[in-house]
């Protein structure tokens, strides 16, 4: 299908990138250090780092991680930290020593743990001491031969760091007792890294910047392997639409999406920072006293989040007392926005919720709407600049606009492949790189894309996807469980939630019972919310359980 959607872009906004113009992520690193070296990049508990101040620490754990711990370009490092000024240090520290950056989610359990790192076979971990009980129940299981730990206000000034610490390790009790043998200190390694040591790897675009680990488009986490080249890609297309596009004003931007998730990774690491925006990491959203009371404090410009979180801001009575005459853009992505929430989010703020869409595979960024958009479209807008998109149906043959079938997707930002996993990445991947999304949409005759349906068993809880084979793989293997099937259901906070049916094996199985034995093994979002007892489940004549006809069961 030809891009005929180009013609109703925003003004100036050209209808390709050069995805070329920075051959890896550490050139645009380098760039935006150059333009914007004083100005803030990251503010957390209240305190900054600028530009240069990140350029400093990273190139310092970099050269530490070069020198000291002797890791070699292309080695694995896992990321096990919430939104602290850590992050981007040690991301931008791991990238710029050559190494595969694998983001973890620091409430996994120790099975997703144990999982993520022998699979990615990462060489070090980078995890906040909070979380060190679960590291140290999988460690031994692991490739992981340096582990460096940090506090919460390690990176804070004194003595707001060691207040922070004390009272989250002692008045709080946040940190578990735990043992873990020849730990580093970050803000040690930090502070020993020699930057007259580092040497700049030899890297190019086809080289692996993220191990980004998704449920893919079906199936159990696998390995999305984002490249140098798919990050820039992805960023340049971006800025692109934000620079050249109706301008508004980004900065102060409030990040409270975590930055392990993608959407997070690519707008606050890489395109906020291209452009010298200051990020204002929330570390704890779900705290909504204390984002409130972030938000009343901060004259901020932009904010991106997803549906259930802007549903709760909306919900809490403290939400109108902000001060909202400086916001420019509310962008939302990683799940649908719901139209009664950009009704009440524009009715509150005066500012429309703009949507944006995306997956892991594609780096993520897809399509997104126009900047100067006056309402909600109920669109997830146009494609982005070098990105084709083609509505397909079973057979793959291309539909008309206006026909629903399924969103096809090409663009320098598609990834490589899944890890090791040649199987599944022709599933979605075509021989001349058209990525399947699974996802039903349709193209009006602007050029504008609506999502009607999403892929037909992931569970979207808060934006993080849910696989029901993963939730029926651990389930069934409780001795007292038959046979189990989790769906979707529509929940008021995260949008979705799982419902589990379970055929019993033994007869004393209680829900209570099954509920403490998947928080033992499943991240929280993935804890089935309703289970329900079945003497049998349906099933196709070969035996397969029939998911959708469970869907309708509420």
């Amino acid at each position: 299908m030809e891009p005929f959607w180009i013609k109703n872009y925003p003004e100036n906004v050209p209808s390709d990138i050069n995805p070329k113009q920075f051959a890896t992520i550490l050139e645009l690193i380098d760039k935006a250090i150059s333009e914007h070296g004083p100005k803030i990049a990251f503010t957390n508990f209240g305190h900054s780092l600028s530009f240069n101040d990140i350029s400093r620490l990273s190139l310092r754990f970099a050269s530490f991680l070069q020198n000291n711990i002797r890791l070699k370009k292309g080695d694995a490092i896992a990321l096990m930290l919430p939104n602290l000024l850590q992050y981007p240090v040690a991301i931008m520290g791991a990238l710029r020593a050559g190494l595969t950056v694998v983001n973890v989610n620091p409430l996994y359990t120790p099975r997703e743990l144990r999982y993520l790192l022998k699979e990615s076979e990462a060489k070090a971990i980078v995890i906040l001491e909070n979380f060190g009980k679960t590291l140290e129940e999988v460690l031994p299981d692991s490739f992981v031969e340096h582990v460096f730990l940090t506090r919460m206000g390690d990176l804070l000034p004194f003595p707001k760091s060691a207040l922070i610490n004390f009272v989250i390790k002692y008045i709080k009790k946040m940190v578990p007792h735990f043992e873990l043998p020849g730990v580093f200190s970050f803000k040690t390694a930090i502070e020993e890294g020699d930057e007259s040591r580092y040497q700049r790897p030899s890297l190019s675009g086809e080289d692996v910047a993220f191990l980004q680990f998704t449920g893919g488009t079906t199936g159990p986490a696998k390995g999305a392997m984002l490249t140098h080249s798919n990050m820039v890609a992805n960023t340049l297309q971006v800025l692109t639409w934000f620079l050249q596009g109706p301008g508004v004003k980004l900065s102060p931007a409030i990040c409270p999406l975590p930055l392990y998730h993608i959407f997070a990774l690519l707008a606050d690491c890489f395109v906020y920072f291209s452009m010298g925006v200051e990020c204002i990491l929330i570390t704890n959203p779900r705290d909504l006293k204390g984002f409130i009371k972030e938000l009343r404090k901060t004259e901020f410009s932009s904010i991106i989040g997803v549906n259930t979180l802007f549903k709760a801001l909306l919900n809490h009575p403290r939400f109108r007392s902000i001060d909202f005459s400086h916001l420019q853009l509310a962008l939302g992505g990683g799940m649908a926005v719901e139209k009664d929430v950009a009704d009440k989010w524009q009715k509150m703020t005066g500012r429309p919720l703009h949507e944006a869409y995306g997956l892991t595979e594609a780096s993520p960024a897809v399509s997104i709407n126009a900047l100067d958009i006056k309402v909600f479209t109920g669109s997830i807008g146009f494609p982005l600049p070098s990105t084709l998109v083609s509505i397909r149906d079973e057979s793959g043959k291309e539909l008309e606009v206006g026909e629903e079938g399924e969103l096809w997707v090409k663009g320098p930002q598609v990834f490589k492949g899944y890890w090791r996993n040649e199987t599944d990445t022709k599933k979605v991947l075509t021989d001349d790189a058209w990525l399947h999304t699974g996802d039903i949409a349709k193209l009006n005759q602007q050029g504008l894309i609506f999502i009607l349906d999403r892929k037909k068993d992931m569970i979207n809880v808060s934006g993080f996807n849910v696989y029901p084979s993963e939730i029926e793989d651990i389930v069934t293997r409780h001795e007292k469980v038959l046979e189990a099937c989790a769906v979707a259901v529509p929940d008021e906070k995260s949008g979705e939630a799982v419902k589990l049916f379970v055929v019993k094996k033994q007869d004393d199985l209680t829900k209570e019972e099954l509920v403490a034995y998947c928080r033992e093994n499943l991240v929280s979002y993935k804890v089935p919310k309703i289970i329900e007892w079945r003497q049998d489940l349906p099933k196709s004549p070969v035996g397969k359980i029939l998911r959708k006809d469970l869907k309708n069961i509420l």
